[in-house]
């Protein structure tokens, strides 16, 4: 079985516990307007790779992962794209090392295309990018019905779930769609953390190499308390969803 990968990074710290070997898969469903990976969107590219493959190159920093309290973390891109390559990977890795897998995933993705990977996976990173449907579809190209039905998939098989959102000053940071997002994760039982990721232009320059227009060209990244402020919503409305 062949997967088409981006590039691998052997010493992750932000995607998952520990210290993690990141596997970022090629071709992704979503355009999204701040993603600082555009790179990995076309399907058509990248490296052709085998199970074997990676887990030669994990093998010599198995000890790092292991002792960190790390593991795996497969990324894109969209990996669930790639479903059966990741959940292959995932198996082998696990009996192979015994090593915990997570996957970042945008949840653009059937719950019936993820079951047996969901069988390998320990812990799902879930970007929720915008509850409002209408301003998704502007800011990802596309709507938001599948992830929100992949959501509550996860949370039927109690999965361990972190939520991600990138928070973008005058994009995602409205009163209304912050606490929707709270009462959202607030229903959902399996969830463990939410991180609240301030926007960046850290890939401004992929999109100048690609040759595309960068479409939040003069958006600054929020401030430490807009970042609070919005931390504050979420929590709140996550609490009261929890309550009812």
């Amino acid at each position: 079985m062949l997967g088409r990968i981006h590039s691998i990074d052997t010493f992750g710290t932000v995607d998952g516990p520990g210290i993690r070997f990141v596997l970022f898969m090629q071709g992704c469903a979503l355009q999204c307007q701040f993603c600082h990976n555009p790179d990995t969107w076309d399907t058509s590219i990248g490296r052709h790779v085998t199970v074997d493959d990676i887990i030669a190159e994990i093998e010599p920093y198995v000890n790092y992962y292991r002792n960190s309290g790390g593991g795996i973390t497969v990324t894109g891109g969209e990996p669930t794209l790639q479903a059966p390559f990741v959940a292959e990977l995932f198996k082998r890795v696990k009996e192979r090392f015994g090593l915990h897998t997570a996957l970042d995933s945008s949840g653009f993705c059937e719950p019936r295309n993820a079951e047996e990977l969901m069988k390998h996976t320990d812990l799902v990173l879930l970007d929720l990018k915008q509850m409002n449907e209408k301003k998704h579809v502007v800011l990802t190209s596309q709507s938001n019905e599948r992830i929100l039905r992949f959501a509550a998939y996860l949370t039927e098989i109690e999965k361990p779930i972190w939520i991600r959102h990138v928070l973008i000053p005058g994009i995602t940071d409205d009163y209304e769609d912050l606490s929707a997002l709270g009462q959202f994760v607030g229903k959902m039982k399996s969830v463990e953390k939410v991180e609240l990721l301030p926007y960046h232009r850290m890939g401004v320059y992929k999109w100048q190499q690609l040759g595309r227009e960068y479409p939040l060209e003069g958006v600054p990244s929020p401030t430490d308390q807009e970042v609070a402020r919005a931390r504050q919503i979420i929590d709140k409305a996550r609490e009261d969803a929890m309550i009812e």
